[in-house]
């Protein structure tokens, strides 16, 4: 009857009833199955009843794939040993990590640096970062540019004009010039008194940074050159490459600036920026 409601389609059963047939057939014999089996084969029932043996001792949700992965720690340091010393390769790295009592091999330390996106040492030294340049050069690095500061005058509010030059090394900072009305002549001047053999500010310096203002002329750039000191143009909008002379202007506005109101130029402008400390934290 069964056979005559179903046709010629196949009987599906769900697992819950694969279960129940599996259990009352483990305790009949193959001769039986056959007897009295006309739904599925006796290999069928057997076969299922294996599967269930075999869910019952599998443990494989338990079981974690490969070995234990590397401690955190480690992870780390083998990444800060491979971004700070760009020289160094994997038995290098190795070496190092075994200094400090770390046994880590090759293979696991290539991974750690493919999975943080590093490359190997021979491709790592083929690049060099701005981060990498300053830290190399910085003593003979120093940074300018300019900000603006409103000061009420005897003919109303008018907008003067701040050079500064700032050492990267130190964080020193020198006010190069204040001007209301700054053109290249203006700049020159200031950059005499910067290079000046005795006491200027550059003295020792080989290299200024400076963004494209036209006010950095080609005659600033002559008159730093006579002096020993090659001027570098960042590329245009690169804040980013001026990042310390940059936030010494946002530092020096929110610190100062920015709280006090200037009425007169000789009283109280100047007498502000000369006093105001040059000394001022790193901004990395």
């Amino acid at each position: 009857m069964l056979r005559e409601q179903l046709g010629p389609r196949r009987l599906r059963f769900t697992e819950h009833q694969r279960i129940r047939l599996a259990a009352k057939a483990k305790h009949l014999r193959r001769q039986a199955l056959r007897e009295i089996g006309s739904i599925v084969s006796p290999d069928t029932l057997l076969a299922w009843h294996r599967h269930l043996i075999a869910r019952k001792y599998d443990g494989e949700p338990r079981r974690r794939p490969g070995r234990p992965p590397v401690m955190a720690e480690i992870r780390q340091l083998v990444e800060r040993m491979a971004t700070e010393n760009r020289t160094w390769g994997y038995t290098r790295i190795q070496g190092a990590l075994a200094n400090v009592g770390h046994d880590v091999g090759r293979g696991t330390i290539a991974t750690i640096l493919r999975q943080h996106g590093i490359e190997p040492a021979p491709e790592r030294q083929k690049r060099t970062t701005w981060q990498e340049f300053l830290n190399a050069h910085r003593d003979l690095l120093a940074a300018t540019n300019f900000f603006t500061v409103e000061v009420w005058t005897a003919t109303g509010l008018k907008r003067y004009a701040v050079l500064f030059v700032l050492d990267l090394a130190t964080r020193r900072v020198q006010i190069a010039g204040i001007g209301s009305e700054p053109d290249s002549a203006w700049v020159v001047q200031c950059g005499r008194q910067v290079t000046d053999a005795v006491d200027g500010f550059l003295v020792g310096k080989r290299y200024l940074l400076h963004d494209r203002d036209p006010l950095f002329g080609e005659a600033f750039r002559e008159t730093l050159a006579a002096a020993g000191v090659d001027t570098v143009r960042l590329p245009p909008r690169s804040p980013n490459l001026n990042a310390h002379a940059e936030r010494y202007v946002r530092t020096i506005k929110e610190a100062c600036l920015n709280r006090l109101i200037f009425v007169d130029q000789r009283a109280h402008f100047e007498s502000h920026l000369t006093w105001y400390p040059c000394r001022l934290r790193s901004c990395e």
